[in-house]
């Protein structure tokens, strides 16, 4: 009866998408330059202001958030053309896929992944003071991850395939890299993973290594990138490869990417989320947990095929994931299929997020355990984009 009664209320909240007060450009002009951001807090509630101080306070308080500043009055903008959110709703509730039938060609892909590339990836990664969306150096990951998936591409003789950076009003740029389909106009296929980090006691300055979050994610995407272009994946449908920034702030640069998805029209048939791929805690099962919520059921079911077909390590149903947790949720909010698979049960995950702490030495850390994250994005990209 809860689970009815949790699906019930998302369901409505989701309709329920109007707001009371709609927010004049002007209003967002004056606030955004005094520094003030914009923040959705729960569903079916108005966004409100917040400053920056604010904003640390909720971070720090473990209370997830979509910064909706840059992105407000588009998304107004969309539910005054569609009208409601009627469709949203049953969009996200009914994708469907074919089990997974491609095991020879996929297999021969992932035989190529290697934890040592994703390792010589995250040193690099890590090595960076800290990768926050508004740090000089947050700026310098995006642009090492864009120079690596371009050398990619040049090493395998792929000149089709096509890397760059999406700008946002902050700082640090997104990537975005499209390995085209033989029918363009076809679904895409994207998996997404975000390259920042933040230190919560000091996030402009302090060390934020960020080795599981979201390195981990972030090196899965480059190693399944990179053994696929090795593997001369050519698919049918266009498949992307997106890391984002800002998603520590309140998912800013999921957010702008899937807005301008569904106000450019464009159509996507999965979007799989990778977020801290890396640890489980010791003493526990390994298993990939799945979010329940703010996910498409559908494209959870096949993903507990997938996992089943191509991981050394059984799928498992994660608890809520909450609001705004992680990227998948932007998507969602768009209404395209997402997932988002969990390095541990949550309760069992890296306790050390959002520190100095967070390494690769921590106990609990396994790059097997992250490889297997790997083989299911290489996985997930082949057996829908072919």
């Amino acid at each position: 009866m809860k689970s009815l009664l949790s699906t019930l209320l998302l369901l409505f909240a989701i309709v329920s998408v109007g707001y009371a007060r709609p927010i004049a450009t002007s209003e967002i002009a004056a606030k955004s330059a005094q520094g003030l951001r914009l923040l959705s807090l729960a569903e079916g509630e108005d966004p409100v202001w917040k400053t920056e101080a604010e904003v640390l306070d909720l971070l720090r308080a473990g209370k997830n958030f979509f910064d909706v500043t840059d992105t407000y009055e588009l998304e107004t903008k969309l539910r005054a053309q569609t009208g409601s959110a009627a469709k949203v709703v049953s969009d996200v509730l009914r994708a469907t896929y074919a089990a997974p039938s491609k095991q020879t060609q996929v297999r021969a892909i992932l035989g190529t992944l290697t934890t040592t590339n994703m390792q010589s990836y995250l040193n690099t990664l890590t090595a960076f003071n800290n990768r926050y969306y508004r740090s000089t150096t947050g700026v310098s990951a995006s642009n090492w991850i864009l120079s690596t998936v371009q050398g990619f591409a040049t090493q395998y003789g792929r000149s089709d395939v096509v890397a760059q950076q999406v700008t946002h009003s902050f700082q640090q740029p997104s990537v975005v890299v499209r390995i085209p389909g033989s029918n363009p106009s076809a679904p895409r296929v994207l998996l997404g993973s975000h390259m920042d980090s933040i230190n919560l006691s000091n996030p402009t300055n302090g060390r934020a290594p960020g080795a599981d979050d979201d390195g981990t994610g972030a090196v899965n995407l480059l190693e399944a990138y990179r053994a696929l272009l090795q593997g001369n994946f050519r698919p049918t449908n266009p498949v992307e490869f997106h890391w984002y920034a800002g998603e520590e702030a309140g998912l800013l640069g999921s957010q702008a990417i899937a807005a301008n998805y569904k106000s450019t029209g464009v159509q996507v048939k999965a979007h799989l989320n990778l977020d801290m791929t890396g640890y489980y805690k010791p003493g526990t099962a390994e298993v990939m947990a799945l979010a329940p919520d703010y996910a498409d059921s559908g494209l959870n079911e096949f993903m507990k095929l997938l996992i089943t077909a191509y991981s050394r390590i059984p799928w498992a149903n994660d608890l809520a994931c909450g609001y705004a947790c992680s990227d998948h949720a932007s998507w969602n909010r768009q209404g395209f299929p997402t997932a988002y698979p969990f390095e541990a049960v949550t309760g069992n995950d890296n306790p050390t997020i959002h520190s100095a702490s967070d390494t690769t030495s921590v106990n609990g850390f396994s790059w097997t355990h992250s490889l297997e994250f790997a083989k299911i994005a290489a996985a997930f990209a082949y057996e829908l984009g072919i």
